[in-house]
């Protein structure tokens, strides 16, 4: 199991809380798992749910509906680094 840094274990917390996965512990997720499909299984709304939780946790608008949101949504990894480059200091 892959160590998570801070951010990438407070953005873990954050989709367990928010997507209601209540058999999985944060910790327990891999930073380069997907986050959809055969991942974690999230789904779009979901997705709309996370990212709203961002918006408001981290201070910048997210939107899943970005032409790169593929690529920013593709891991826990992907997501955290986004947030990294973006949140509001």
């Amino acid at each position: 199991m892959t160590e998570l840094s801070p951010l990438e274990l407070d953005v873990a917390q954050l989709i367990v809380d928010v997507a209601h996965l209540d058999d999985i512990e944060a910790k327990e997720i891999e930073p380069d798992t997907p986050l959809f499909g055969s991942g974690l299984g999230l789904n779009s709304f979901d997705a709309l749910e996370i990212t709203s939780a961002i918006s408001r946790k981290y201070g910048f608008q997210l939107r899943f509906d970005e032409p790169n949101s593929t690529r920013v949504f593709a891991s826990l990894r992907a997501l955290s680094q986004h947030i990294e480059q973006n949140r509001a200091l």
